[in-house]
């Protein structure tokens, strides 16, 4: 399944690049299963989508939980909580 994906703030400075579109494996079906696939990337990776790290996600502009369903074309975007002031 192709997917856009976008990284904000910290975690695109960290992982080196603003947005990818991705091939999704086969059984990456919901935005934890995205998450869980994406962790195996290597230790940037792992450690800034850890479930004890602060981030958020959006599915086609509009936020999501984990359990939110993917389908091709999907566009999810991933970045830390934001303040405002």
């Amino acid at each position: 399944m192709k997917l856009k994906i976008l990284y904000f703030a910290r975690l695109r400075e960290r992982f080196g690049l603003g947005s990818e579109a991705l091939d999704a494996p086969a059984g990456v079906d919901d935005l934890a299963g995205l998450v869980a696939w994406l962790r195996q990337r290597g230790p940037a990776w792992a450690e800034e989508l850890a479930p004890d790290r602060p981030y958020r996600m959006a599915l086609n502009q509009e936020m999501a939980t984990p359990e939110s369903s993917l389908k091709e074309g999907d566009e999810v975007a991933v970045f830390p909580p934001v303040t405002g002031g």
